[in-house]
């Protein structure tokens, strides 16, 4: 189990991390979300005694990580597929690492066969592509066969193949009773992986809870309506004062309406004579619950002033 006690760390007179609290249970899958600069990097540094924090605790097993003897054994973590000796082997890389913490030597046969390297055992990390590293990275934090486990973007450069196979393993292992914490931007991995979320923006807690309950507190209630007349559909339901977008890729013959309840639409549309072949209370998506709840904590906004 990881606990994170008002966590806090500055940097000269910037705060990354502000007084931040959660736990992260065994059993489960927890994904880690926030906008860029959150402080989740931070966050998970300093859970791993990368960084010292400037107040609060973090704590693996009820103690802080580096009070721990060997501590692949304990904690086993991917923060950047890329801070490898590209001139060692996958063999040799993990080699070194299980003899410093006293891991048997057969477990890099295991894992290297685990992540799909088994082949690549015995060539160089330097041409190994992102994919391949962040596979190599895995294997380094299975390697211990620790009971926490840690993944910062662990998919990024993998096919679809590896993506499945990622979200096949994080469940495997959270079933296994291992605590498993996994940091992504993908909304639509974290709902097909995630169990519980933790949300922060601007370094403080905007939520821990479940993925379900976080996508419901989204408040961007729409109608889907299908129908062949969506021009003659979309300017009467405009001039009712609904607001109006396309669903899906251009010619599509639906669309989200908000601002105007189910009947009313149905109503509207028998009054015009305007066939619907689909009426559908739809609630926030994941991703749309997340950029609401956070849109005060974005640090980076693409074309827009602040």
């Amino acid at each position: 189990m990881i606990e994170v006690n008002e966590l806090t760390k500055r940097y000269g007179s910037r705060t990354a991390v502000d007084r931040l609290s959660f736990t992260v249970r065994p059993g489960r899958v927890t994904g880690f979300l926030g906008p860029n600069g959150a402080g989740k990097t931070t966050t998970l540094r300093m859970i791993l005694g990368l960084d010292a924090p400037t107040g609060g605790t973090a704590t693996v097993s009820g103690v802080p990580l580096r009070t721990h003897p060997r501590g692949l054994r304990h904690v086993g973590a991917l923060l950047d597929a890329g801070q490898v000796h590209g001139g060692r082997t996958a063999a040799a890389h993990l080699s070194a690492l299980a003899r410093s913490n006293g891991i048997p030597l057969r477990r890099v046969a295991d894992v290297l066969h685990e992540v799909g390297l088994a082949e690549a055992a015995t060539s160089r990390i330097g041409g190994f592509s992102l994919g391949m590293k962040q596979r190599l990275g895995i294997a380094t934090a299975l390697l211990g066969d620790p009971p926490v486990l840690m993944f910062d973007e662990p998919i990024n450069g993998m096919d679809p193949e590896g993506v499945l196979w990622v979200r096949r393993l994080f469940r495997r292992l959270a079933a296994e009773g291992r605590t498993v914490f996994l940091s992504s931007h993908l909304m639509s991995e974290m709902e097909n992986t995630a169990d519980q979320l933790v949300v922060i923006g601007r370094g403080q807690l905007i939520a821990a809870e479940s993925v379900r309950d976080f996508a419901a507190r989204g408040t961007r209630l729409g109608i889907l309506v299908g129908t062949p007349q969506t021009a003659e559909l979309a300017a009467v339901l405009t001039g009712a004062g609904a607001s109006v977008e396309p669903e899906g890729s251009p010619g599509a013959e639906k669309l989200v309406v908000t601002g105007l309840p189910a009947d009313r639409i149905g109503a509207l549309a028998l009054q015009h004579r305007i066939l619907l072949n689909e009426l559908t209370t739809r609630s926030s998506s994941l991703e749309e619950a997340f950029m609401e709840l956070t849109a005060d904590s974005v640090e980076y906004l693409a074309g827009q002033p602040r």
